[in-house]
């Protein structure tokens, strides 16, 4: 294994680093300070700017991903998708104090952490987790809380892709299951490591995809390649909506969408800025990258649009919107602004394709477009940030953390790539391997899919008593 590939990618300056240096360390930083002296180290400031992310990420599941499904699906079942999303955040959250963050971000093996903070065993106000700079902490409590809300996140990004379609309690079965399988350990492989104030003592400690030196500044393979193969491989084992194609299925508010895709938008702020896990300049950057890939991706569908069919639609905007947000959360603290905006809108390009073309082609029923936009886009990002990252285009490169203190890597595009697409397949295999068995054995036991008479009634009534709207 390559020295350089023991590296990580949020806060991905040198210049972070000495920038954050506590004033008191008068001799330089400390190597593997003591927990009291950690805790002497955290930043209020940071941790502040940590609880706020965390906070808008949760928005982005409740109300805003909630919204933007619900909007997107027939009147009948609106209501169905907004308790999916919601009940999913409230399981995953459970799941994820249990025994989820314990085995993402403790030590064990390069494929998944241990057991030794379940229940938060060990994690009280005065411990500490490390950032991306030597000798600068945030409270525990606050990563823990912000990390909560992508593990909240992730699972429920899969029901669109059948949506209408599927039972309610075994989908929580899955996701219970889905997330111990495999979120939680592609969280371990991805992002777990020591730390910038000891991984030079024991390089071994870390991730298996740290370790290869992949870049997912904010969950490019964890999040959306990870969510968006689950959902292709879910709508193929369901099976395609009842009258698919044979009759007409719009959606029933796309006011309702447009205000959950904004709200995705403002929240994607805390998620890939947060990301960064300091309030410096990279998370800055990262903000700034967030918002123009966002936008140049938007404006690349209208256009594609008004191109091919002569009428810009909302339901594009919102859909090139949400591909770019995608693209960009790999590369959001690696590239520049302007490559940024290129790579948002070659992601809307190729998403575009994928839902308008090959999903056609193959007739599969991805009825949100969970693979075409997530995962797509997601694997673009991915790849793309292996030459967005690169400081002759402008990017930030890397820094190596097996040296005390940290030193600036030399960038090797090239290899950078390669790195980057093995990590996609990685991802691509486990949650699409492990989904496939999921979903094969929910099906064959105890059912994924309710009678077609259900079905054609919605799920507002038969799977909860009620439904969206009264009048």
């Amino acid at each position: 294994m390559k020295l350089l590939n023991h590296m990580r990618m949020a806060g991905a300056g040198l210049a972070a680093t000495l920038m954050s240096m506590p004033a008191f360390a008068q001799d330089g930083p400390i190597k593997a300070p003591t927990a009291e002296q950690a805790a002497a180290m955290i930043n209020k400031g940071d941790n502040t700017w940590m609880l706020v992310s965390a906070a808008i990420v949760l928005m982005m599941s409740v109300p805003a991903l909630a919204l933007f499904y619900g909007g997107l699906v027939r009147t009948k079942n609106m209501l169905s998708v907004l308790m999916q999303v919601f009940m999913i955040v409230s399981v995953a959250a459970l799941c994820w104090v249990s025994w989820g963050y314990s085995m993402a971000f403790t030590g064990g093996s390069p494929y998944f952490g241990g057991l030794s903070k379940a229940f938060l065993a060990g994690v009280g106000p005065s411990s500490v987790a490390a950032t991306f700079s030597n000798n600068v902490y945030i409270s525990e409590y606050a990563f823990i809380a912000f990390q909560m809300t992508f593990a909240c996140i992730t699972p429920a990004l899969i029901v669109g892709a059948f949506a209408e379609r599927i039972k309610f309690t075994p989908l929580l079965i899955f996701v219970v299951a889905w997330l111990t399988i495999v979120y939680f350990p592609m969280a371990h492989m991805v992002w777990y490591w020591a730390g910038p104030d000891f991984l030079s003592d024991n390089t071994s400690d870390a991730g298996l995809l740290y370790g290869w030196g992949a870049l997912d500044f904010a969950g490019g393979t964890v999040v959306h390649i990870n969510a968006g193969i689950a959902g292709l491989v879910g709508c193929l084992v369901i099976g395609k909506r009842h009258g698919y194609k044979a009759e007409p299925m719009p959606p029933h508010s796309l006011t309702m969408t447009m205000i959950g895709a904004s709200l995705l938008w403002i929240g994607w702020f805390g998620f890939n800025a947060g990301s960064n896990l300091e309030a410096n300049g990279y998370a800055a950057l990262a903000f700034v990258n967030t918002f123009v890939a966002t936008a140049g991706a938007a404006v690349a569908w209208a256009v594609i649009e008004q191109v091919k069919h002569g009428k810009p639609s909302l339901l594009g905007a919102v859909s090139g919107a949400v591909a770019g947000l995608v693209a960009i959360t790999p590369a959001a603290g690696f590239a520049a602004p302007m490559t940024s905006i290129i790579l948002g809108m070659v992601a809307s390009i190729v998403c575009f394709l994928f839902v308008t073309t090959v999903k056609n082609a193959l007739g599969y029923d991805d009825t949100l477009d969970v693979f075409g936009i997530h995962c797509v886009g997601g694997i673009i990002g991915a790849i793309g940030t292996g030459i967005v990252a690169d400081p002759a285009l402008g990017g930030q490169g890397w820094v190596d953390y097996t040296v005390f203190p940290s030193v600036a890597g030399t960038y090797d595009m090239a290899g950078q790539v390669v790195t980057q697409i093995k990590a996609v397949l990685l991802t691509l295999v486990l949650s699409g391997g492990v989904s496939a068995i999921l979903f094969l054995a929910l099906k064959h036991t105890i059912g994924l899919r309710p009678a077609a008479e259900v079905e054609a009634e919605g799920l507002d009534i038969s799977e909860h008593g009620e439904r969206a709207y009264n009048y």
